[in-house]
């Protein structure tokens, strides 16, 4: 346990009072401030010798400087890196107090005193000034620490402790030198490779910050033999193509060919810039062992792959490597101005520890540039570092200086030892500086002339460490050019092979967890998959889900729901939540997992699902579905209150589980805009940019029931205007049947593609939304639901509509006796049922008006993209007009617009 930061040792009266206490009783305080009063054992026996009523004075002296010695200890663990050498470009900003003698009553006149506080920092009794030596050497040199907020003491002397014996002081072999030294030329050759042959494009360089690969190559090794055979990296556009290529190994001629501008080898692959673009591989390590390292392709959009990293991450561990976090660990790079300003990284910091999202620590580095695009540092942020986020967590920071490439690399390797032991997050900021602009052609001396001076001055970080190297006499100076001459022969080798290649290579992801799995042609939307379970199996998983554990007490409306849900099955009429539920179940006993997560979803927002139900007068959970002796299980978790990183996890889930159902369910429809960013760059065009398929289900409950402007619509217009190449699947389920075959479907079919569902919630307990046991054993899902109560040949008006409104429609015909309008449901908006649509056109030719019916405003809902669909139709539209808000918020006015509906449907007056 830590001798100060657990009992007030900023404040020299507490250990005074400690110390009373120890003298008095030894045993009244704990065992290490046992141990460390010992050490005064000359102080104790003094006091002892004076007589009864003896001032003591000497002691009292003695004392009060030693605790006052104890307070300087503190004050450099705590506030040292406030003091540090970690800036290679700028003067560090002045802090204060400061760390001068006179702030812990301490002065010159004491340094040549022997203080038994040197015991505290592992250095025995000393004198005043080594000990301050050795605290400037740990806390104050090329690096800096922050860590004595941990609450946790194991971790906090974990931590001192490492510190404190080496003095943060690198110890490295000849060799290891050698593999830093490598590695640091590969950066820096390959960077300068770049800039040389490909004049004025651009790359986003690591140029300024060279000394992050050697780093990143170190933890990644040191984690390799602590046990680790997976890694999952999401980073931004800076050093991405170095990483690529000298962390990854992926030939630099493919590199090269991405550069020349050859088309892909895949005419139906959109592509992206190729510092966007992701990569995995098998690597050796040093020490010859296999490890897996995924980079997660990412868009511009600064820090949205974090949340990706992190599901992909837990899939991982979820999956191949059973619950064994030991066995993966994530690693996210940051940008200074990104990690500051984004609050997707407070989002992603908040899951770390929550059951559902937890990945058993990840690995933060952060390539601190000090500036943000043209933005200074000091303009990107109110707090003193861009790292002060990790403090959420109670995250260990370690600020270096990115010219130390020998510091940096020490640290490197204890924070991976950090992250296995304690199974927390660590960050590492990488003081150091962007050698060019924003990119390569920027010009940044528009904005930092005087920082941007200082840098065209300075030596990289291969030539700072050459020449210590060369100063400590470890490698010649023609040692040092072989390498490089290596490095560099190696490259132009690959640049001449690129040339000649005539089309880009795209890689393959249908390996691993994808093996098995195609990708999609046009024909495979023409019509659904079978996704019907027999009978007797599916009588049987409903009649075991409906089971509550005899010898426990739940509460009386739990049962209640329970019982119905035996009548259903009874009265055979299943209602929503249970179409739902056999979905997953039927699932789950075909051997497929299901992972659910969103607000509120365990219960559901509208108190539907009760996937999760508790123990009367305790917290003691039953999730039914978890007892029907499957072989898949139900993993359903609420989530934090948070839309933008828990789709993203999500999203990361299902991109490495393809054959595990993944859920995201939003607590309304529109709360989905939060994560608008996931949506636009990851879940609709993610296939068609970086090739990467994605079976992500996304739950948006929907409709206009009079519950205002946020609770009404989930912007089906949206999705839809996103729609292209069969990207995504859109459905509006309108019966418990439909939405169970759409959620088999998603792992019935040999591709994957995220599935949009707009889900209801008046017909969640509506009584003609109910399903029978034959639409679940002998159906399909049906991409367009006929009107089965009309006679084709009588009618006139053919009225196509989505959605919940099919109901208010029916029940009004039948009230007003209409026997002439038939209302067509389209389930599936999008891929568009052509075929389907042609079918009920040919099955309706005597009708004369066809028209689109809708509850939501003209510039919002499947209107118009039904509209763009069907143009040769001449259909009308009928719904609410156009409007800036999704709906209102008065119920007598959204009353009133319902009924204006209707009476344009059956008045046989179309609006135009």
């Amino acid at each position: 346990m830590d001798k100060f930061s657990y009992v007030g040792t900023s404040d020299v009266n507490a250990i005074e009072q400690l110390f009373s206490q120890f003298v008095n009783d030894p045993n009244s305080v704990d065992k290490t401030w046992q141990d460390f009063f010992k050490g005064f054992e000359f102080a104790r026996a003094d006091y002892e010798a004076k007589p009864k009523g003896s001032s003591g004075s000497k002691f009292q002296d003695n004392s009060s400087k030693e605790f006052a010695v104890l307070n300087l200890i503190n004050g450099y663990r705590s506030r040292g890196h406030l003091f540090t050498k970690t800036n290679p470009v700028r003067t560090r900003r002045k802090y204060k107090p400061g760390l001068g003698l006179d702030v812990f009553d301490l002065s010159a006149a004491d340094l040549e005193t022997v203080f038994q506080a040197g015991i505290e920092i592992e250095i025995g009794p000393a004198k005043l000034k080594d000990i301050v030596a050795t605290l400037e050497k740990t806390y104050c040199e090329s690096i800096g620490v922050e860590y004595t907020f941990i609450r946790n003491p194991n971790m906090l002397t974990w931590l001192q402790e490492r510190m404190e014996i080496s003095k943060n002081i690198p110890q490295f072999t000849k060799e290891q030198k050698r593999s830093i030294l490598k590695k640091v030329t590969e950066a820096v050759t390959f960077e300068n490779f770049l800039a040389t042959k490909f004049v004025g494009q651009k790359r986003f360089s690591l140029e300024g910050g060279e000394s992050f690969l050697p780093a990143i190559s170190a933890l990644m090794e040191h984690g390799v033999n602590l046990g680790i055979e997976d890694y999952v990296i999401g980073m931004a556009h800076r050093g991405r193509l170095n990483v690529l290529a000298n962390i990854m190994n992926k030939p630099a001629v493919d590199i090269f060919t991405e550069f020349e501008g050859r088309p892909s080898e895949d005419s139906l692959f959109d592509g992206d810039v190729k510092y966007h673009m992701g990569y995995s591989n098998d690597v050796t390590s040093e020490s010859g062992k296999q490890v897996h390292i995924s980079l997660t392709p990412n868009p511009s959009h600064l820090e949205t792959v974090a949340p990706v990293v992190e599901g992909i991450t837990r899939a991982k561990i979820d999956g191949r490597h059973k619950g064994n976090h030991r066995k993966v660990c994530p690693i996210v790079i940051h940008g200074d101005a990104a990690i500051a300003g984004q609050g997707l990284v407070y989002e992603v910091l908040q899951m770390a520890h929550l059951d559902a999202y937890k990945v058993g620590g990840t690995v933060h580095f952060v390539i601190n540039n000090q500036v943000g695009f043209t933005t200074n540092y000091h303009d990107a942020r109110s707090s003193t570092y861009c790292t002060d986020v990790a403090k959420i967590t109670k995250a260990p920071v370690f600020h270096v200086n990115g010219d130390d490439v020998e510091a940096l690399t020490l640290v490197a390797k204890m924070a991976m030892e950090y992250r296995m032991n304690f199974r927390k997050d660590v960050f590492i900021d990488i003081l150091c500086y962007r050698k060019y602009g924003h990119n390569e052609g920027d010009e940044p001396r528009f904005t930092q002339p005087l920082l941007y001076r200082q840098i065209a001055a300075h030596p990289n970080p291969k030539q700072i460490y050459a020449k210590k190297l060369m100063e400590e006499g470890v490698f010649t100076e023609e040692e040092i050019n072989a390498i490089e001459k290596e490095v560099k022969d190696k490259l132009e080798a690959e640049l001449a092979a690129a040339k000649k290649i005539e089309k880009a290579k795209v890689a393959s992801f249908l390996q691993g967890q994808w093996k098995g799995v195609q990708m999609a042609k046009a024909s495979d939307f023409d019509e659904s998959p079978n996704t019907a379970v027999d009978k007797k199996i599916f009588l049987e998983l409903a009649k075991k889900s409906t089971e509550l554990p005899k010898d426990k007490k739940f509460f009386n409306k739990i049962e209640k729901v329970f019982v119905d849900r035996q009548n259903m099955i009874k009265n055979d009429v299943y209602d929503w939540a249970m179409g739902e539920l056999l979905a997953y179940a039927s699932l789950m006993n075909e051997g497929h997992n299901v992972r659910f997560s969103g607000q509120d979803v365990e219960r559901g927002t509208f108190s539907h699902r009760h996937a999760v139900v508790k123990v009367e007068d305790s917290e003691e959970e039953h999730i039914p579905l978890n007892h029907l002796d499957t072989i898949g299980k139900l993993e359903i978790y609420n989530s934090l209150l948070s839309e933008y990183a828990v789709l993203g996890f999500e999203y990361g889930y299902a991109y490495a589980s393809p054959n595990s159902l993944t859920i995201w369910e939003a607590q309304f429809g529109d709360f989905f805009n939060g994560a608008q960013i996931i949506i636009d760059q990851y879940l609709s065009s993610s296939e068609y940019k970086w090739r990467r398929m994605n079976g992500l289900i996304v739950l948006l409950p929907h409709g206009y029931e009079g519950q205002g402007p946020e609770h009404s619509s989930a912007r089906i217009e949206r999705f839809l205007q996103m729609c292209a190449e069969n990207n995504m699947q859109i459905i509006n389920a309108t019966t418990p049947a439909q939405q169970f075959h759409a959620i088999r479907r998603q792992l019935k079919r040999e591709f994957r593609k995220p599935l949009i569902c707009f889900t209801p919630k008046k017909l969640l307990r509506y009584p003609s939304c109910v399903s029978g046991v034959k639409d679940f054993t002998e159906n399909k899902f049906n991409e367009i639901l006929d009107d089965p109560s009309t006679d084709a040949k009588k009618i006139t008006r053919l009225a196509f509509c989505s959605g919940k409104i099919y109901y208010d429609l029916i029940e009004r015909r039948e009230k007003e006796g209409t026997n002439d309008i038939a209302f067509v449901r389209m389930e599936q908006l999008y891929p568009f049922p052509q075929k389907q649509i042609t079918a009920i056109l040919e099955k309706y030719k005597n009708a004369k008006e066809y028209m689109f019916i809708q509850e939501e405003p003209e510039n919002m809902g499947p209107w118009r993209f039904v509209d763009s669909n069907m143009r040769g139709l001449n259909l009308k539209y009928v719904g609410r007009a156009a409007s800036a808000s999704p709906a209102t918020g008065f119920a007598k006015r959204h009353a009133a617009e319902n009924e204006e509906i209707m009476q344009h449907v059956f008045s046989k007056v179309l609006v135009k």
